[in-house]
């Protein structure tokens, strides 16, 4: 492609690009050279309402930000930031002089490895969902808070982006949906803004990448990064980390895999515990698909579809799934956590498992092993306080308006009477998830586990069973099948 003559600093990208023959790639803000292993990305010379990179000195300043910004999830994608010297007709990387303009140094990947790509041509698979959710749920943890004063994910800031973002649609969008959206939007805002305050306090406001749609993920080396994350406004990124998410969960719905949608969502939660964070998802959902809607319209008529696509997964997240609350029931090694996930990818609920908050009440993260650090996961009253933080989460996210599913043994009958009368209480269904194997296969799998949250092993099992006590009559009726 040649660069659009209309721009300046085309000059200097035509005459790079034939010395390096290098394909270009070129956006409303940046030129890409792709030659060999390499691509250099030199950003346009343009003041637009959302960047400024009319100066040199600015663009320089966003080269090394886009740099620092990115190696935090992509650290072997981004290799510096590359001077060009000599003259708009004879540039050089690199080379002796006056820089005369900057560009980001990249490792160029493979084509296909994009999860847009992978996920179009039906080559993704939840090995690398699960491997997004791990990336992205330490980043978010790890991630510099922003403080209460900054300015920063404020709830009137984030009314404000999204009704920009409901407007900038309006193309795309007919009159009715504008109509049903708006008021949507507006109610949403009013109930969410008390806990858009509590979690602005809380450090739930943290600089994150900002543009986690499927274009920015990509598979490197056996491994996911996330680049092209946003360094030209803090704002954009300065989010909440549920926000920052939620770009990626809207964007896989959106392409048709609802249920990776949801196990990225799972996977995600089980790092980071952040289930207050879910009851603002929707919201965030709405948002990014508005964004995305609005950008593929930008781009011109042949993204019609695409900017349709972005209209559509935004209604659909104002038209949720009804609340409801289903239990596990079953022996260490039944196959809770796998049928609990498939039930999860299939409804779209939102899962909370005894075996991640049983180690995260005790200071651990999932897959640390509690008998390094000399603790006892099982004791009765490590498992009294590990369903109790169950309910009180179920509560929540079902008084939120959510699906879900708790995934732990439920052995006795009044933990269930009592999962049951919440139920009851927020006039929610209530199913029983049943999940049943021989007691030789439950040892089989118990032996042969790894890499897994739950510890129970042979002794767990042996000490379980004997104090179990079966499905009444009555619970019976409420069982819902295996997927």
């Amino acid at each position: 492609m040649t660069p659009s003559a209309s721009h300046p600093g085309a000059s200097l990208v035509a005459a790079l690009a034939a010395s390096l023959a290098a394909q270009v790639i070129e956006t409303h803000i940046s030129w890409v050279l792709l030659a060999g292993d390499e691509a250099w990305k030199i950003k346009k010379p343009v003041r637009l309402p959302f960047v400024d990179y009319g100066s040199l000195a600015a663009r320089r300043h966003c080269c090394a930000e886009e740099v620092r910004l990115n190696q935090r999830l992509a650290p072997s994608l981004y290799l510096g930031v590359s001077r060009i010297t000599g003259t708009a007709l004879a540039p050089r990387i690199d080379g002796a002089g006056e820089a005369i303009e900057y560009a980001v140094r990249m490792r160029r990947f493979a084509v296909g490895a994009l999860f847009s790509e992978q996920l179009a041509a039906g080559t993704l698979g939840p090995a690398q969902v699960d491997a997004l959710a791990a990336l992205l749920g330490d980043f978010h943890e790890q991630a510099p808070p922003a403080t209460p004063d900054s300015g920063h994910g404020s709830p009137e800031g984030r009314r404000r982006v999204a009704f920009a973002a409901l407007e900038g649609t309006g193309a795309v969008a007919t009159a009715a949906e504008l109509g049903r959206l708006r008021p949507w939007l507006g109610a949403q805002a009013d109930t969410l803004d008390a806990l858009w305050r509590e979690r602005l306090r809380a450090g739930r406001v943290r600089e994150g990448h900002g543009d986690l749609h499927l274009d920015n993920v990509v598979s490197l080396d056996g491994k996911v990064a996330a680049f092209d994350g946003i360094e030209f406004d803090p704002a954009l990124r300065w989010i909440d980390v549920i926000d920052d998410l939620a770009f990626a969960v809207m964007d896989l719905a959106a392409r048709g895999r609802r249920d990776f949608a949801f196990r990225l969502l799972d996977g995600w939660l089980a790092r980071t515990g952040d289930h207050q964070g879910v009851e603002a998802l929707r919201f965030a959902a709405v948002y990014r698909a508005l964004v995305r809607a609005q950008v593929e319209q930008l781009r011109g008529p042949d993204r019609a579809d695409a900017a349709r696509r972005y209209v559509d997964a935004a209604l659909s997240w104002t038209r949720p799934p009804a609340p409801a609350l289903t239990i596990t029931h079953g022996l260490p090694g039944s196959g809770k956590t796998f049928q609990s996930q498939r039930l999860l990818e299939r409804t779209g609920a939102i899962r909370i498992r005894s075996d991640v908050e049983r180690k995260r009440l005790a200071g651990l993260a999932m897959l640390e092993d509690s008998r390094a650090h000399g603790l006892h996961l099982y004791t009765a009253d490590a498992t009294r306080r590990t369903y109790a933080q169950l309910e009180a989460r179920a509560r929540a996210l079902l008084a939120a308006g959510w699906p879900v599913i708790l995934d732990a043994a439920f052995l006795r009958r009044d933990e269930r009477a009592a999962a049951r009368a919440l139920a009851e209480e927020l006039r929610v269904p209530f199913a029983i998830l049943d999940c049943q194997a021989p007691p030789g296969v439950l040892r089989e799998r118990l032996l042969a586990r790894r890499g897994d949250a739950s510890e129970a092993g042979v002794a767990v099992l042996e000490r379980l069973e004997a104090v179990a006590e079966p499905l009444s009559p009555d619970e019976q009726s409420l069982r819902c099948e295996s997927l």
